[in-house]
């Protein structure tokens, strides 16, 4: 099965910023949609942003809009997502996932059956 291991959290003061990395193990990512989702403690788990496979169409959950930014470099095997501005309210476990390259995957902000496993996640907190 297809396994993302996903990396880069920790410890931010409010306003900080942070890099996680999503990163596959045993296959390339290019032919995949990757969205990255969080799950924050007594929270279900919620998407943040979804990436197309060649990364030429992006979305995001309203509540990151402007402030976190996914990419990917095919190249390297692997996507990431910056987040700047970061609020307590972003802390969190994050995690990457990879969909199927429908059209309507991204529109859709990944929410469909992810092809991949999920991961351990990387912890992300915002806290002064």
């Amino acid at each position: 099965q297809l396994q993302l291991v996903e990396s880069g959290g920790g410890l931010v003061q409010p306003g900080g910023s942070l890099r996680l990395s999503c990163a596959a193990s045993g296959f390339t990512l290019d032919y995949y949609a990757i969205g990255w989702f969080r799950q924050a403690p007594g929270k279900e788990r919620e998407g943040v942003s979804c990436i197309s496979s060649s990364g030429g169409s992006t979305n995001y959950a309203d509540s990151v809009k402007g402030r976190f930014t996914v990419s990917r470099d095919n190249a390297k095997n692997t996507v990431y997502l910056q987040m700047n501005s970061l609020k307590p309210e972003d802390t969190a476990i994050y995690y990457c996932a990879a969909f199927a390259p429908s059209p309507t995957t991204v529109r859709a902000m990944c929410n469909k059956t992810p092809l991949s496993s999920w991961g351990q996640g990387t912890r992300v907190t915002v806290s002064s």
